[in-house]
């Protein structure tokens, strides 16, 4: 299938590893003009740049939840390549697991209001800065990354899911008001998916068991289905939340 993207401008966030990097090589084995961010790994984001082959790749620093850096990545790429076709909102501040003892009530209100600054404020500025070069073209995409957590929830884990919650949110009412204009919104919701950090034997076969196709989602998996709804050849899904979890049934814990 021709997905349409040769010559693309294509900004992945969170580039680095995992489902960040590849959907930035998937896009560029499409022939895209792919963007690969990183916030503080530059290694990684020039290792996705090494991988990447078809189309051509940079890597550039950004701070999502910085207005200044969100400016600054746009007019860069603008100056570049004439503007920003696709938005693949990857990047994440994943927190760490609870620690025992921690309940819901004790969670410090701090870790939940850097949650919504990096995982909702950050796609929502990004997503701002790049909608006025789609409207122009008339032709636009943006991928949010959410979690199946923000549907299923998990303990310990209230900060994070309630962010991505309000991404579903943010993609309902950005594909009401940006489908006229020829830009097409939505989200992708991964399960437990291999990232940087490699899982332990033990929650890989966790996660596997949870599935109904009893094998762990890969990053591969989660960016074929990026790279689709980011594409020309999606031509009126909008405002979709897809899974791409193997049917994940979160149990508890």
């Amino acid at each position: 299938m021709d997905f349409g993207l040769k010559d693309k401008v294509v900004v992945v966030t969170g580039a680095t590893g995992g489902i960040g990097r590849a959907a930035a090589v998937a896009f560029a084995a499409e022939g895209a003009r792919v963007v690969a961010t990183y916030h503080a790994n530059p290694k990684g984001a020039q290792e996705t740049v090494r991988r990447a082959a078809g189309g051509e790749v940079i890597a550039e620093q950004l701070d999502q939840a910085d207005p200044a850096s969100v400016t600054r990545l746009v007019k860069a790429v603008k100056e570049r390549w004439g503007g920003i076709d696709v938005l693949v909102n990857n990047a994440v501040a994943m927190p760490a697991f609870p620690a025992p003892g921690q309940l819901f009530e004790t969670e410090p209100p701090e870790n939940f209001a850097h949650s919504l600054q990096a995982n909702l404020l950050g796609p929502y500025l990004l997503s701002q800065a790049v909608v006025g070069s789609m409207r122009a073209k008339k032709w636009g995409r943006i991928v949010h990354v959410s979690s199946t957590f923000a549907e299923d929830g998990f303990p310990g884990r209230v900060a994070y899911a309630s962010a991505k919650a309000g991404l579903h949110g943010l993609t309902r009412v950005m594909s009401r008001e940006l489908g006229r204009a020829g830009i097409l919104t939505n989200a992708v919701l991964p399960g437990f998916t291999p990232g940087e950090k490699p899982m332990s034997p033990g929650l890989l076969n966790y996660a596997a068991e949870a599935a109904a196709t009893k094998r762990v989602t890969t990053p591969e998996d989660v960016a074929n289905t990026i790279v689709f709804l980011g594409s020309q050849a999606n031509t009126n899904v909008t405002g979709e939340l897809v899974r791409v979890d193997g049917h994940f049934l979160t149990p508890a814990p």
